[in-house]
């Protein structure tokens, strides 16, 4: 009689005894427990696979994951900005080309439950969050391709350009730098064709230049990235607050010049009934 059934306290010189436990089969008994628990596995891994979506993958990464993280920065919506993480470790399963894009969208992530628990008061989960946020940021400069470099560069910095004002002081002056850098990475590249960029990248480009120039007090820079600004984003969502920058400089500390586009809910419905 096969061992197979001892671990279920048989005894297998009296086979009678096993017939709540196991199935027989020739050349020995498997028990039952074993083959039913084998069997929810496989079920368990099949619904488990079922319940993870597969996206569209005419669709970027960048579309699929900036909409719902974005109600969590502008409108500080959780429930769609969870879901927006989610759909960022999903897509790490699926799309390992796309992996230092979705590297810096998590740290950005992060970087946001960074500034929240800081402005809740809770030092400890801002120290992990924070350190999170870098060591992403990190990851993603470390993984990225000549393809994937330019929105590495861009969502790092665009993300310290948002938060860098709700950071502790402490960190703010590192923050600041880091972003500048990578504008002026950007800017070496696009300042070629800036005039014919679609308006959101030439908005956002410019609003980062000034402000970072700003933040790291290189004003006059600064005022010459403003004034080429106003030129560039005439009658777009950004000529407003450039404008008043230049008014009043004083407003700089208050009015912000990015984020003004291309995260209005529904987006990413409007390009799925496109594509169907």
């Amino acid at each position: 009689m096969a061992r197979l059934c001892a671990a279920a306290g048989t005894d297998d010189q009296n086979p009678a005894r096993f017939a709540p436990y196991c199935w027989a089969w020739p050349g020995g008994m498997i028990p039952i427990m074993r083959t039913l628990a084998f069997v929810f596995l496989c079920t368990f891994g099949a619904l488990a696979q079922q319940s993870t979506p597969s996206y569209d993958s005419r669709i970027g990464v960048n579309a699929l994951v900036r909409e719902d993280l974005f109600a969590g920065f502008l409108a500080d919506d959780m429930a769609a900005f969870e879901r927006g993480e989610k759909t960022i470790a999903q897509l790490l399963d699926q799309r390992p080309e796309s992996r230092a894009i979705l590297l810096a969208w998590q740290g950005s992530a992060s970087l946001y439950r960074a500034v929240r628990a800081h402005e809740k008061g809770d030092s400890a989960e801002f120290d992990r969050q924070y350190q999170r946020t870098l060591d992403l940021f990190g990851q993603a400069e470390s993984a990225r391709t000549n393809a994937t470099t330019v929105g590495v560069k861009a969502i790092s910095c665009a993300s310290f350009l948002l938060f860098g004002d709700r950071l502790p002081e402490k960190q703010r002056p590192a923050a600041w730098a880091a972003s500048y850098d990578g504008y002026q990475f950007l800017w070496k590249l696009q300042s070629p064709m800036v005039e014919k960029l679609p308006m959101h990248i030439k908005g956002e480009q410019m609003a980062g230049l000034v402000q970072t120039a700003q933040r790291t007090g290189r004003l006059d820079e600064s005022t010459q990235h403003l004034d080429r600004m106003l030129t560039l984003v005439a009658g777009t969502p950004y000529e407003a607050g450039a404008k008043k920058w230049k008014a009043d400089p004083n407003s700089a500390t208050r009015v912000r010049l990015g984020c003004m586009s291309c995260h209005d809910p529904g987006r990413l419905a409007a390009v799925r009934g496109a594509l169907n």
